[in-house]
């Protein structure tokens, strides 16, 4: 069996996950929702998805013509969000946990078989609540756009 961070681990689809990721934040399949880190700086990254036709909530959603939900958007900005944030939470042993979604906008249909962008900036920090900015786009044009915030806790152990 794989462990998390082999860079050989793969989804049920076959997908290989990619290593940084899975060493970055604890999600796992079928609830990772990035595929790969494109660049990222201190305060900016930027991450991408492809969306596949047999992800579990395309089964349901709008059946014969599925669009992707607008809270998977939303998620795919957190995750990347919780990727950025991961190098500086790493020492306190936390991890970042949503506490709030603010100005979230919808602009574009985003479809099983389309690759999303998504940008996260850190736009401010207090204590141990990160405030940031996401984009979500599909080439080049707008999806989605929100403003989070997260808190950094401790796991616990059930």
């Amino acid at each position: 069996m794989n462990s998390p961070a082999d860079s050989s681990a793969t989804s049920a689809s076959s997908i290989p996950l990619d290593p940084a990721i899975l060493a970055a934040i604890p999600h796992r399949p079928p609830m990772l929702l990035v595929d790969t880190i494109v660049e990222q700086t201190a305060d900016r990254i930027v991450c991408r998805k492809t969306f596949r036709s047999d992800e579990f909530f395309c089964q349901g959603h709008y059946p014969g013509n599925a669009i992707i939900p607008g809270v998977i958007l939303c998620e795919t900005a957190l995750q990347t969000g919780a990727i950025l944030l991961s190098k500086q939470t790493t020492d306190s042993g936390g991890v970042p946990v949503a506490t709030r979604l603010n100005d979230v906008k919808f602009k574009r249909i985003v479809r099983p078989g389309e690759t999303i962008t998504i940008e996260v900036t850190l736009t401010d920090r207090l204590a141990d609540a990160y405030f940031m900015a996401g984009k979500v786009t599909v080439a080049g044009k707008l999806a989605a756009r929100l403003d989070f915030a997260c808190s950094v806790v401790k796991p616990s152990i059930e």
